[in-house]
């Protein structure tokens, strides 16, 4: 614009000047939205401000204390309503600077959290996702003896049994067990183990097959779960991590490779995973296709607790899609009494620390939403290289626009 208006100016003087513009001239909102955005993620984090009735943002603070959202509540007396999510440095500066102000906890984080606890419990119960396979009829056939060990053509397998086989040879020809040390050049020991053992296999255990292993305490646990269908090595060692596995990764991928790979999967569907029963139960009833209502309900008729599950999932939906937060109390006493469901659990004993503000999204028609599309944008303007001249420049952008 300056080239075509034939104004001589620098970059860097129009970055400045642009930055030392006055913040546009905002009345003091009457209902605010408060939510979070990453300037570096994981790192740095700051605060965007928005008045909820005209949707354009009031303020950017430059990080997400709850003393600096509390002096910027303090400053302007006049508001009435606060929509957030469930942070608690949010709700501390809300309750300490503005105590006149109802305080409203947006409807979609809560459904947010409801399906992170839901998922939790389903995976829990992942063992009902697969139906029990009918008991066949005939008897079934022997099994095989266990293969080696140790594969054909292993330099250590093909040595042992030629060794093996040599001893054994000289036994039945009626050497003595010192003279056939003498003529092998083995020690009188080693000739004694090899003529105690009937075949070579049994010679393959020691130093490389019996030694004890920190993943011994979780066989019992991986084979089932590798019966069940799970055959991802690292979803594996995840799960016996949960339980206190204290090692690596690559000692759950060796037994999975050398002893699980061998052994049969069962016949049938695959199962549905933990997101997917999750997503079936959290959509409203009529929403699915035909198959997915047949497996949904076919889970749910293996799972008492699943079904349990379902029916506080769809309660709780019906209150957020109705506005009936009134009825929150009373779902919450019925959710704190599954035992089963813990995650659930924990879950409703989490609202009723913040049960005032989730009362009040679940019956009021205020929410976040217009603070989600903000940040939203300023994720859209970082991208387009705005902040790297400053957090003075993104502020800017942000409440000139």
């Amino acid at each position: 614009m300056t080239d075509a208006f034939k104004v001589p100016v620098s970059r860097n003087t129009l970055l400045r000047l642009i930055a030392s513009l006055p913040d546009p001239a905002t009345a003091v909102p009457r209902v605010v939205g408060v939510d979070e955005y990453a300037q570096r993620k994981g790192r740095v984090y700051g605060t965007v401000l928005v008045d909820v009735e005209t949707r354009r943002p009031v303020d950017l603070p430059p990080d997400r204390e709850a003393d600096t959202l509390a002096v910027w509540l303090a400053e302007r007396p006049g508001i009435e309503i606060v929509c957030r999510d469930r942070a608690p440095f949010f709700a501390e500066g809300a309750t300490r600077s503005a105590p006149q102000a109802l305080q409203v906890a947006d409807r979609w984080h809560l459904w947010h959290n409801l399906g992170e606890a839901a998922e939790k419990c389903v995976y829990r119960h992942r063992g009902c996702s697969r139906p029990t396979p009918a008991r066949p009829e005939e008897p079934q056939e022997e099994a095989e003896p266990a293969a080696s060990p140790w594969p054909t053509g292993h330099r250590f397998t093909e040595r042992t049994r030629a060794k093996h086989t040599t001893i054994h040879v000289l036994l039945a020809a009626g050497h003595g067990r010192r003279s056939i040390a003498r003529q092998l050049g083995m020690t009188l020991n080693t000739i004694l183990r090899f003529s105690r053992a009937a075949t070579a296999e049994e010679m393959f255990t020691g130093q490389w097959q019996s030694r004890a292993t920190g993943l011994d305490d979780y066989k019992p646990y991986l084979d089932p779960r590798w019966q069940e269908g799970c055959i991802n090595a690292w979803k594996l060692c995840e799960e016996i991590r949960e339980q206190g596995y204290p090692r690596g990764y690559a000692s759950v991928r060796a037994y999975v490779s050398r002893t699980l790979r061998g052994k049969p999967q069962p016949v049938g569907p695959r199962p549905p995973s933990a997101r997917a029963v999750t997503r079936w139960i959290l959509t409203h009833p009529d929403a699915p296709p035909e198959g997915d209502r047949l497996q949904l309900k076919a889970v749910l008729a293996n799972c008492p607790e699943l079904t349990a599950l379902a029916e506080h999932a769809r309660s709780f939906g019906h209150m957020v899609a109705h506005l009936q937060g009134d009825q929150l109390p009373t779902w919450i006493e019925a959710a704190t009494s599954t035992t089963e469901l813990a995650s659930l659990r924990s879950f409703a004993q989490h609202l009723e620390r913040d049960l005032d503000a989730v009362t009040a999204g679940l019956g009021l028609p205020w929410n976040s939403g217009v603070v989600e599309g903000h940040v939203n944008r300023i994720k859209m303007l970082k991208r387009q290289m705005f902040g790297r001249a400053g957090f003075e420049l993104l502020r800017t952008r942000v409440l000139l626009a």
